[in-house]
């Protein structure tokens, strides 16, 4: 019997998409919404094909992720009607391409999917051999289009085929919109080799995605750079999915260690990662990097891909000379560009392509791009025309110059532009999420002195630290502009590579420098937003409060400087009031949870720890070196934080029972998040394991295995419940939660030490932190507390060699305590900072 489409009038089609039918019943089409066989796509293409007549004409189709928009562009192709697919949901870009070309025919959302005939037959001289036309300049509406044909779209489709090894079983999720080359690549080629395509136009950052994902058992799924960054956020490592077989990147270049990274990702979890190189020119594909070589060699695009090949032609004047333009050659080369209507009668135009890219050779055969000739930048996976965008913006009557940066599109506007206007503008029309559109409010455009614009002096203020002035284009708050944010997070981080973009926890702050942080943004903000460390700093706001501002203090802050006051006040004794030590090792467990386990990938996370012990063991050694050197009160065992397993019981003994604590507890889970199964464990079930792993700690507590673990145990073992609980604490994200950490604190903590005051004040303090994100304060308080939180751990030190001397003044005792305890974590912020300034630059 034959198929639906050979029904139709014989015409030229390209040959995947004649075949739709040659597939049978295989799944062709996964949704939310269920599937659809090749038998019935290759019926909805027939009856569509049908719609749009055989008299070939130039067709415009919506390039949405949605069974409507593909079965029009592959009834299109299938009819040999030329296809200008555009992007969805521009609106100014699709109608700038309809009053430049004309189409004869749109199909696209109107009230509902609609085929618009706007002539019976076609306006245009169409080249027998077109087949699509795509646009090189994202959603700009720029009439410059790349005319491919049937042989494009058919042999590029095969040679991906090829060398992905794409079976009839695996199934692509459409990551990538389909107007783009690069998802439109995906669509063709695995529908070429009869494989699924898990039809979405959900973004990877979104949780429905990985259900579809996982629900239809796809194996695939592509990323440009920007993707990646995505997957960095949503944990995307730890994710079980068992089906994925391998992963392919490209649309501009990922930094080498990332590639390096997820190739060892891949090859732990079983799938392949695939770097891959394209322009639109090319039809998609011109490199591939095999992923067995992706480890060693990074920075490389690769092989060409089947049936292609590359040349290196010679840049004048460029200073290695093993350097030269990237030119490629192959059956998928372009026809050539389209800038008017009348372009479309052309035929063959170009043979060869060359690229603009600047590429060498390696040794071991495999090429790489080392720059680029021209303007055109790739932002995000986008492909953008700075001088179209400086085009879009004149007739907006806002005069630019553009030039494109590493990640983002660098767009200079004399002071009297709205820059948030132009950032919108330029966003919106381009395609460009906000943040990577960076707009300069300049008193004069830099120019030479021929009247050209000086892109290299507009570089160079581009690449100027973001933190010496504020980026226009950042929606300031009504009483602290993002700049101004930047500047204090910088100061604070002491970074120098502060974006908008970035939170608190992206750019490494931990539990130290979170408290300065958080008391200077509330003094700034005059508030405190609901877990602002992980909120990008451009979405945190300051309130219009009629009443002025009320004061507030972070939870954990408060009770860090009430702790440490405690343990200090108890020791000299000017008060006995105890519990604060065991206090803090909860509140200790809780900051662990918000700033070691984020959603970066699991060697970033072990990095965190380390980083974090490093900033406990090193001032504490140090300070138990020197006391040793001008006294006899510490023991090598101190030094070397074994004093509670290898002892002995002198009078000093227990002076740093919390910080070895802290420190082996630290050690341990790094050790236990460093396995796989663990980390993905802890990821899938945040609150469950830290729960589950406080009822292992709680067989210390009532020593159940009669080691007198009260005395013979180390502390971890025997306090490391109260780390594990504060854990808990952070991840309690709801009521029910709450309320279980609450009454599990209520009901071990008494009688652990048989002083129900001081009981009290650990359940208290625990009942705080699970219920009050912050408590009310003042501005003068804050300021104390936000110096004294962040000295604790060095108060804690120090404090043993202060009171004793002055015992007979309790209250002189605990302020010289604390003076001398912020003068310790001063001295040692100044050394960490001179020893991080000298090791980067000696790299």
């Amino acid at each position: 019997m034959a198929s639906p489409l050979s029904l139709l009038p014989a015409v030229e089609a390209v040959p995947f998409v004649r075949d739709l039918a040659a597939h049978g019943d295989r799944p062709a089409i996964l949704t939310k919404d269920g599937q659809i066989s090749y038998a019935d796509l290759a019926g909805r293409v027939a009856r569509t094909a049908e719609r749009l007549g055989v008299g070939r004409r130039l067709v415009l189709v919506v390039g949405a992720n949605t069974v409507d928009s593909l079965v029009a562009y592959l009834a299109a192709l299938h009819a040999g009607h030329p296809v200008l697919l555009v992007p969805d949901g521009h609106d100014t870009a699709v109608a700038s391409l309809v009053e430049a070309y004309d189409p004869d025919v749109v199909i696209g959302p109107a009230g509902g999917w609609r085929v618009e005939h706007r002539r019976a037959g076609s306006a245009h001289d169409l080249h027998p051999d077109l087949a699509l036309l795509l646009s090189t300049s994202g959603s700009t509406g720029s009439p410059k289009l790349v005319r491919l044909s049937r042989t494009n779209v058919q042999a590029n489709a095969e040679a991906i085929g090829e060398y992905l090894g794409i079976r009839d079983t695996d199934r692509a999720a459409t990551s990538l919109p389909m107007h783009y080359c690069y998802g439109l690549s995906v669509v063709n080629s695995h529908l070429a080799r009869g494989a699924a395509l898990v039809l979405t136009d959900l973004s990877v950052a979104d949780a429905c995605f990985w259900e579809l994902f996982r629900q239809t058992r796809a194996t695939t799924f592509a990323g440009v750079p920007y993707t990646f960054d995505l997957l960095d956020r949503v944990g995307f490592a730890a994710m079980d999915l068992p089906h994925l077989r391998y992963v392919t990147q490209a649309g501009g270049r990922l930094a080498p260690e990332r590639v390096r990274r997820y190739a060892e990702l891949g090859r732990h979890a079983g799938w392949d990662l695939f770097v891959m190189y394209g322009q639109t020119e090319a039809t998609a594909r011109m490199a591939y990097l095999p992923p067995g070589l992706a480890a060693h060699h990074p920075a490389a695009i690769g092989v060409p891909v089947p049936g292609g090949a590359f040349r290196l032609a010679p840049v004048p004047d460029h200073p290695d000379p093993a350097v030269g333009e990237l030119v490629y050659a192959g059956p998928n080369v372009m026809l050539g560009y389209a800038e008017t209507p009348a372009d479309l009668a052309l035929g063959r135009a170009v043979e060869e392509l060359h690229t603009g890219d600047l590429a060498r050779r390696t040794p071991a055969g495999l090429y790489e791009i080392v720059g680029r000739r021209s303007r055109f930048a790739k932002i995000l996976g986008l492909r953008v025309d700075p001088e179209q965008v400086e085009a879009l913006l004149a007739a907006h009557e806002v005069t630019a110059t553009c030039v494109g940066g590493d990640d983002e599109l660098i767009v200079a506007v004399v002071a009297a532009a709205d820059p948030r206007r132009v950032r919108r503008l330029v966003a919106d029309e381009v395609g460009l999420p906000p943040r990577a559109v960076r707009v300069l409010a300049l008193t004069e455009l830099p120019r030479l002195a021929s009247g050209k614009p000086d892109l290299a002096g507009l570089r160079a203020l581009a690449t100027a630290p973001r933190t010496t002035a504020t980026p226009a284009g950042d929606e300031p708050s009504p009483t602290a502009p993002v700049g101004d944010l930047c500047r204090l997070y910088a100061e604070v981080l002491d970074r120098d590579d502060v974006r908008p973009e970035l939170s608190f926890v992206e750019l490494g702050g931990d539990s130290l420098s979170y408290v300065e942080m958080s008391v200077r943004l509330e003094q700034e903000l005059g508030h405190l937003p609901a877990n602002w460390h992980t909120l990008p700093i451009a979405a945190l706001r300051a309130p219009r409060r009629p009443g002025g501002r009320r004061r507030s203090l972070e939870t954990s802050v408060a009770l860090r400087t009430a702790a440490i006051v405690l343990i200090v006040g108890s020791h000299i004794p000017l008060f006995t009031l105890t519990g604060g030590a065991h206090l803090l090792l909860a509140v200790a467990g809780f900051n662990f949870a918000r700033f070691q386990l984020t959603t970066a990938g699991r060697r970033d996370r072990l990095r965190q720890i380390g980083a974090g012990l490093a900033r406990i063991v090193l001032p504490t050694v140090a300070w138990i070196g020197a006391v040793m050197l001008v006294t006899d009160q510490y023991r090598p065992s101190t030094l070397l934080l074994v004093h509670s397993i290898v002892g002995p019981g002198d009078a000093t003994g227990w002076h740093f029972w919390f910080v070895e604590a802290l420190v082996y507890l630290l050690v341990a889970l790094a050790a236990l998040l460093a396995l796989r199964p663990v980390d993905r464990l802890e990821r899938r079930y945040p609150f469950a394991l830290p729960l589950g792993l406080t009822v292992l700690g709680l067989l210390g507590r009532y020593d159940v295995f009669g080691f007198d673990a009260r005395h013979d145990l180390p502390a971890a073992l025997v306090a490391g419940w109260l780390f594990t609980l504060g854990w808990a604490a952070a991840r309690a994200d709801n009521v029910g939660r709450r309320l279980l950490v609450t009454v599990a604190a209520a009901l071990t903590v008494p009688g652990f030490f048989g002083q129900p005051a001081r009981e009290a004040l650990i359940v208290a303090g625990l009942a705080l932190l699970v219920w009050l994100p912050t408590v009310p304060s003042l501005g003068l308080v804050n300021r104390i507390a936000g110096v004294l939180a962040g000295s604790s751990l060095y108060i804690y030190l120090t404090h043993w060699q202060v009171y004793p001397h002055l015992r007979d003044w309790p209250l002189v005792a605990l302020a010289a305590s604390l003076v001398v305890g912020i003068g310790y974590a001063v001295l040692a912020g100044r050394v960490g900072r001179w020893l991080t300034h000298r090791f980067s630059t000696l790299r």
